[in-house]
């Protein structure tokens, strides 16, 4: 019983850090749909984890022969190869740097990690970039 209430307040903890601040300018900076593709493939990764590993909550020696590290590490790179063709989709448009890095800090570190990457986005504006726009010059 402790076991699932723990559980319960770290998932009400994580999902916490979800809720964005207020800004004054209004501008998002990551699309509501990019959010939803990080978690949709971010659960899809914690579940394959889970199947890798007998579906047993403590690792132990199973029939895929994977260490936790190596199973850790298989569902991090294709949860961060898929979140991002995802996304694309879902937003319509191809994704600015900004969200694809958001996507992967989302897969190495579950719902902080893309919330950090937003953050050092903030913190400096100069990662963005600027798309460069072509001046046309007017004929004589």
């Amino acid at each position: 019983m402790k076991r699932c209430l723990a559980l319960a307040a770290a998932v009400i903890a994580a999902f916490s850090l979800t809720v964005q601040s207020a800004d004054a300018r209004g501008r998002r900076h990551v699309a509501k749909e990019v959010k939803v593709a990080a978690i949709v493939t971010g659960a899809a990764a914690t579940v394959t984890y889970f199947a890798i590993n007998d579906w047993k909550w403590r690792w132990q020696n199973n029939s895929s022969g994977l260490t936790s590290l190596g199973a850790y590490a298989i569902t991090t790179i294709g949860c961060a190869a898929i979140a991002p063709m995802v996304a694309t989709v879902l937003v319509k448009r191809p994704l600015t740097m900004r969200e694809g890095h958001v996507l992967a800090g989302s897969c190495v570190l579950p719902i902080v990690g893309g919330w950090l990457v937003d953050q050092a986005y903030r913190s400096h504006p100069e990662w963005e970039g600027r798309p460069v726009r072509k001046h046309h010059r007017k004929k004589k």
